[in-house]
């Protein structure tokens, strides 16, 4: 994990997308934010060694790929788990059945999507300094 690389978010809803696009750009990290909206191609991008991100964030319910079957994907890559990126699902799901499932993997966090902008800011500011202050294996 490198502290000043890439957010990686991978979100196919074009709403939610530019929902979290303002949701960033107020809390005004440094940090570049490369947005996905086909989960099929974010594996390539990630296993190109010049990529290191600070965060992944994934919706779960995508079509092509869902969340689930793309963090299968990443973790059956050896390239990218050196990498140690936290993996973050974020989803309008409550569901247990679907928080029981996301972390039958190793994952991070699990999120709801917040529909107020102050709330969903929160979180997500709360998400970002736990990880700003977490220590990780790879200090690149």
């Amino acid at each position: 994990m490198k502290i000043s690389g890439e957010i990686i978010i991978i979100e196919d809803d074009q709403d939610d997308r530019d929902f979290l696009k303002e949701i960033f750009e107020s809390l005004n990290y440094p940090n570049k934010i490369v947005f996905f909206e086909d989960p099929t191609k974010v594996v390539d991008y990630l296993s190109d060694e010049t990529v290191n991100p600070f965060l992944i964030i994934s919706d779960i319910n995508m079509p092509k790929l869902n969340g689930y079957e793309l963090r299968n994907e990443i973790l059956n890559n050896s390239d990218i788990n050196k990498k140690c990126v936290p993996y973050i699902f974020l989803s309008t799901s409550q569901n247990p059945e679907n928080v029981i499932k996301a972390y039958e993997f190793p994952i991070q966090g699990y999120f709801k999507k917040q529909e107020n902008f102050s709330e969903y800011k929160e979180m997500i500011n709360k998400i970002m300094q736990c990880w700003f202050t977490s220590l990780s294996p790879v200090f690149r």
